[in-house]
């Protein structure tokens, strides 16, 4: 299969608030007032948490489909820490993003548990939010005049 293409535009409204356009949807990120923001919307690391969920989301049902598995539903948690040390300009060793994400899965479904094993795998191993966040990703940054 050809590659797919996916790409956003964004513009800032002030120093924490960014506007961002996909292809049909306008999406607004900024931070809690704790962080300097006016809460206007999610925060950006918030935003890559709904993201593995929305993809785990699509993938589980996708497989489950594949698998003649019915999935009446699928509900989720997804958490992480980080220092916020670095981000805040301070001397640390510690990473800037996520130490850990954890995702508890709660699928609606009268499978037995091999085939929710077999489902999980397959759903882990497909979805591509938790492959880049999982695996390096090359980021290419320029900056243009």
């Amino acid at each position: 299969m050809p590659d797919m293409k996916f790409s956003v535009t964004a513009k800032c409204e002030n120093p924490t608030k960014l506007v961002v356009n996909t292809s049909k949807f306008k999406i607004i990120i900024d931070e809690p007032p704790n962080l300097g923001g006016t809460d206007d919307g999610p925060n950006p690391v918030e935003y890559v948490l709904a993201a593995l969920g929305g993809c785990l989301n699509v993938v589980g049902h996708l497989v489950a489909k594949e698998m003649g598995m019915e999935l009446k539903g699928l509900e989720m948690t997804i958490e992480g820490e980080m220092d916020p040390s670095k981000f805040m300009g301070k001397p640390t060793k510690e990473r800037t993003g996520y130490k850990e994400i954890r995702v508890n899965l709660k699928p609606v479904t009268s499978a037995d548990k091999a085939t929710i094993d077999k489902w999980i795998k397959a759903v882990e191993d497909r979805c591509p939010v938790s492959d880049n966040l999982r695996n390096p990703t090359p980021i290419k940054i320029s900056v243009l005049k």
